[in-house]
């Protein structure tokens, strides 16, 4: 009987579903026994085997354990829908748009990285934004509602702008773009980075508070200009004094960012301040406050330098006032140069100090003859005696500017006389006296003192040579000048 009626049962099944739409809707096509069995049309959990996985909306969290009819109101399926609002009222009341699943999950309702959702947002969290609470900002008659009074910082701090007064903000006409000074990222309003490019804060400046240059309420007012700050530093300056100097009110023109002014620097290419200049004060030249009218001409600062130098004397000597013809800015005007190009200094000449030549202090009338200087040392040499033999004044016949005149050749002995420094004789002699052998008396000399050797020819035989002398102009007689051997003419 059992048996009779579950087959009873199955058939008017299966003629119901092949006979008449289904109540899951007219083109739901799937079996029947996924979801039911025999026991009747409730949704039998022990033949359940329906994958919603493979659905547009797949279960998961805690959509696992509700029951269809929470969500599938009817029994037409096509039906369901798959936003969360269509199941869920928003309680934010669109405060924080139609899409849940931009803060919740399936897994609860509870919001665990609010940070982390709020920086994909029109304004992150950071800095003090991170540890305030939401209604700080979010402001709303329902604590669920998340309306935005707006992005800019003004929007939430205006009391803290209004109420500043160091400095004023609202005196001062200042951007409410807090940004411009403050940043998002800080715990505190302190320690405010305004951009001060335009007027960059370094050195002197970079210690300053702002009240020390804006001194009146409206901070878009003050100039950039160095004296409009300084005017008072100006005018009370004494060395120099620059007020009664006229100097230029262009402060930079000297001065740097340096606390204290120091060290100012002003551009003197006009007159470089090299050397001996280069440490001076500036009062040492600009004598009673003048800055304007100062001479660059090194006379009109060392005129009692140029009258109180005794060696040599350059007033007596009537020496030029250009200075710098023999000066430099040295220290001490030393060492001092001259252009002696009239008489080059060379050799022996060349460490000599002026007053060796310049002698009771004649610089002017100085003769540029060798003897001029040096008729001592002509009229004490021996060897020859340049005196005896009436030698000629002119030195440079003999000698150069070597120091102790050594080695002296004269010049015009090939031409003049014998030939020494070139043929046969060139090198052979190492001092006049080996020729002539009469200091007394350069014109006399003798062949045979080296040559003794060739009265031992034969062909001729020299001794019977009738009018043999021993003598230099005997030897010519038969032998060319300085041929040391050739055979007769």
């Amino acid at each position: 009987m059992r048996i009779l009626s579950l087959l009873i049962l199955s058939g008017l099944l299966f003629a119901f579903y092949h006979s008449g739409p289904s109540p899951h809707g007219p083109n739901f096509r799937i079996d029947c026994k996924v979801c039911h069995s025999t026991k009747g049309w409730q949704l039998d959990k022990s033949v359940y085997s329906f994958d919603h996985n493979k659905t547009k909306f797949p279960l998961n969290g805690q959509h696992v354990s509700l029951d269809c009819r929470q969500c599938h109101i009817s029994l037409v399926f096509s039906e369901a829908r798959t936003e969360c609002r269509d199941c869920h009222k928003d309680i934010h009341e669109t405060t924080t748009g139609p899409e849940c699943a931009r803060c919740h999950t399936t897994a609860s309702w509870l919001v665990s990285d609010i940070t982390g959702i709020h920086r994909m947002s029109r304004f992150p969290l950071l800095g003090a934004h991170r540890t305030a609470d939401c209604n700080q900002c979010h402001k709303s008659e329902n604590p669920l509602r998340f309306d935005v009074l707006g992005v800019n910082c003004i929007d939430c701090h205006r009391a803290e702008f209004l109420a500043t007064n160091n400095p004023n903000h609202v005196q001062a006409g200042f951007s409410e773009d807090c940004a411009i000074c403050h940043t998002i990222n800080s715990f505190q309003w302190t320690g405010a980075g305004f951009n001060h490019a335009f007027f960059p804060l370094v050195q002197g400046h970079s210690n300053l508070k702002c009240s020390d240059c804006h001194t009146s309420p409206n901070y878009r007012d003050t100039k950039s200009d160095c004296y409009s700050c300084h005017r008072q530093n100006y005018e009370a300056t004494t060395n120099p004094n620059h007020v009664a100097s006229n100097f230029p009110t262009n402060c930079q023109e000297c001065h740097s960012l340096s606390p204290g002014w120091k060290p100012a620097t002003f551009d003197h290419g006009s007159f470089p301040l090299t050397l001996g200049h280069s440490s001076l004060d500036c009062a040492a030249c600009h004598k009673n406050g003048n800055y304007t009218s100062v001479s660059a001409v090194c006379y009109s600062c060392h005129q009692q330098d140029y009258q109180g130098t005794s060696n040599p004397n350059h007033a007596a000597l009537q020496f030029s006032t250009d200075c710098k013809l023999c000066h430099t800015t040295n220290p001490g005007w030393k060492p001092a140069t001259f252009d002696h190009s009239a008489f080059p200094l060379t050799l022996g000449h060349a460490n000599v100090a002026c007053t060796a030549c310049h002698i009771n202090g004649n610089y002017t009338t100085t003769s540029s003859t060798c003897s001029s200087c040096h008729l001592t040392d002509y009229n004490n040499t021996t060897n020859p005696s340049h005196k005896t033999l009436n030698f000629s004044l002119n030195c440079t016949d003999c000698h150069s500017t070597n120091p102790g005149w050594t080695p002296a050749k004269y010049a015009q002995h090939d031409a003049q006389f014998f030939p020494i420094y070139s043929g046969r004789h060139n090198g052979v002699w190492t001092s006049c006296t080996d020729c002539h052998n009469q200091p007394s008396n350069y014109a006399l000399f003798t062949c045979i003192s080296c040559h003794e050797h060739s009265q031992a020819n034969t062909d001729p035989r020299h001794t019977d040579v009738r009018d043999y002398v021993y003598s230099a102009t005997s030897c010519y007689s038969c032998h060319p000048r300085g041929t040391g051997g050739d055979k007769k003419k």
